[in-house]
């Protein structure tokens, strides 16, 4: 039996890598982690605006009327939907542009979630004025 190490996960890594990052050289590593770290930033805010949705349909039914609570939940789970899929799309092409040497493209859930917060915030606002 031959106990010398096999190169064959490397290979299967190396492929499925290739694919989904289509080729162009190795970044840096400390790009590649930091692209890593801002990935896990927006997973952290999905998370938080997921835990928020839900806190607000579960917790807030005396201070809202349902019609409000259930608006609010609704746009802080769509918000974190779109944020979480986003950021992995995100992080897929900026990994994709740092190995082409390419411009990093634009970040198109950043204004997502500042509108969306707007609007919450607007939301709110509003309600305690009204009220």
């Amino acid at each position: 039996m031959n106990n010398e190490p096999t190169d064959q996960p490397f290979q299967k890594r190396a492929r499925f890598s290739s694919w989904l990052l289509k080729g162009g050289a190795e970044p840096d590593p400390r790009f590649t982690l930091a692209n890593e770290r801002t990935f896990l930033a927006w997973i952290r805010t999905s998370l938080a605006l997921l835990a928020g949705g839900a806190a607000v349909e579960a917790f807030m039914s005396g201070l809202f009327a349902p019609e409000l609570r259930k608006t609010l939940s609704i746009v802080l789970l769509t918000m974190a939907l779109l944020i979480s899929a986003g950021s992995l799309f995100r992080w897929l092409n900026v990994e994709r542009a740092m190995r082409r040497k390419a411009p990093l493209p634009l970040p198109l859930i950043t204004p997502l979630l500042a509108l969306g917060g707007a609007g919450v915030a607007a939301g709110m606002i509003t309600f305690a004025a009204i009220r």
